[in-house]
């Protein structure tokens, strides 16, 4: 298993967070994810990573992996200004992470705290959640109230917001 994949798990371990690891062949899209998803009960989400105009702010932004995002829809429901993708590099810089392995478990890797995280208030009616491991070659599910449990061991900021109607 690799390094990111074993800094997450001794990270739940730590915290002593249940999990179940699927490991898969690379998966760095939602459509190409959903085919070995069908036999795993839990919400999957998509993480996008977004910069604001001025390049000094970052944001993660969860969603359930149905749901389409407008960005000019999460610009108003964020308040945040512009937003644009973040480049690779940043995602890198601030999330030790590479396209298509976004995750909040990047934000173990954030040891400023500097990335901001909204998540879809839809998720909290969740039982079990999905993400990578911040490596696109497995899926991490874990109950919705240790998620929670994690969020706020890391120490980044983050809220649920409505962003859907």
């Amino acid at each position: 298993m690799e390094n990111k994949i074993n800094k997450v798990i001794e990270t739940l371990m730590a915290l002593e967070i249940e999990y179940e690891l699927h490991e898969h062949p690379p998966l760095p899209t939602i459509e190409e994810a959903v085919k070995y998803w069908k036999t795993m009960d839990a919400t999957h989400c998509k993480n996008i990573f977004f910069r604001n105009h001025k390049g000094n702010r970052h944001y993660l932004v969860v969603i359930e992996h149905k749901q389409t995002l407008a960005i000019h829809d999460l610009e108003k429901r964020l308040k945040q200004g512009k937003l644009s993708f973040a480049s690779p590099k940043r995602l890198h810089k601030y999330l030790g992470l590479e396209p298509g392995s976004v995750s909040p478990f990047g934000l173990i890797n954030d040891t400023e705290n500097h990335v901001h995280l909204f998540l879809d208030e839809n998720l909290q009616s969740s039982e079990k959640i999905s993400f990578h491991p911040n490596k696109n070659t497995a899926s991490l599910i874990l109950a919705f109230d240790d998620f929670l449990k994690y969020l706020e061991s890391i120490g980044n900021s983050y809220e649920f917001i409505k962003l859907y109607d």
